[in-house]
């Protein structure tokens, strides 16, 4: 395989919201319905950014630090970002090559996206 791809990473924290959906999972929403190669949100333990406040789990609210990785083209990745400008709360994001060993499945294929089942 050794295709060489690129690795989009947005970060923000599980707090933050966009209307009644949560800015991670808008991201993804997008994401899918670009038909992006592949996302997946990692919950941080800990962290902080230009703020200084650092995030982490509380047993009354949720404050964790989110990154949202996505895998695809440069072009594609680029286009994408521009489209998060409505956006608030996205942190640093950052754009860095990768080479693709494995994908799991049965090949390449762009994601199709699916009817929400609100479940």
């Amino acid at each position: 395989m050794n295709s060489t791809m690129k690795l989009l990473r947005i970060y923000s924290d599980e707090a933050a919201y966009f209307g009644d959906r949560r800015v991670f999972e808008v991201i993804a929403r997008r994401a899918l319905d670009a038909r992006l190669d592949g996302l997946t949100v990692v919950q941080a333990i800990t962290g902080f950014g230009r703020s200084a406040h650092i995030h982490r789990h509380h047993i009354i609210e949720e404050d964790r630090s989110v990154v949202i990785e996505i895998v695809d083209e440069d072009t594609r990745l680029r286009a994408f970002v521009e489209r998060l400008a409505d956006l608030p709360d996205i942190g640093l994001i950052t754009l860095e090559a990768v080479e693709i060993l494995r994908t799991g499945g049965k090949g390449h294929h762009r994601a199709t996206p699916r009817a929400e089942t609100g479940q």
